[in-house]
């Protein structure tokens, strides 16, 4: 978000697009750029559910967004102060403001919420695909 208005958005599609690096906040940094014209996202906020990864961390690095403000924390892999610190690491040439911690249970909630729908669905694929083997 620039001047309040929303440049890009996005949502994790790692297993759709067969890409490891598709995490939300790439494609929304990589539409904000875009809707700029400029690989530096300077002056922009990002919003994001989860505190960022690594190779996320990296890219709001480079990017030069101003602020990130995250919801639930990543104890395995989050970034920005709960598995690594990175975003506000001294050596590198640019740290953005953070918020984190934003409606934490909220995010912490949809999140869990998410993936337990998700469990269930396979959970639910493969006994209708068991049940479909059954009947030959």
């Amino acid at each position: 978000m620039a001047d309040n208005t929303i440049i890009g958005e996005g949502w994790n599609t790692p297993i759709t697009d067969h890409d490891p690096s598709a995490h939300a906040e790439l494609s929304a940094i990589r539409m904000a750029a875009k809707a700029l014209q400029n690989y530096r996202v300077v002056g922009a906020t990002l919003y994001v559910t989860l505190e960022p990864c690594p190779m996320c961390a990296g890219a709001i690095v480079h990017s030069r967004l101003q602020r990130v403000v995250f919801g639930a924390y990543d104890l395995k892999t989050g970034a920005a102060g709960s598995a690594l610190q990175l975003l506000d690491h001294s050596q590198l040439n640019h740290q953005p403001e953070l918020c984190a911690g934003v409606m934490k249970e909220q995010c912490a909630k949809l999140i869990s919420s998410f993936f337990a729908r998700r469990r269930a669905e396979k959970k639910a694929a493969r006994a209708a695909l068991k049940a479909q083997e059954a009947e030959r």
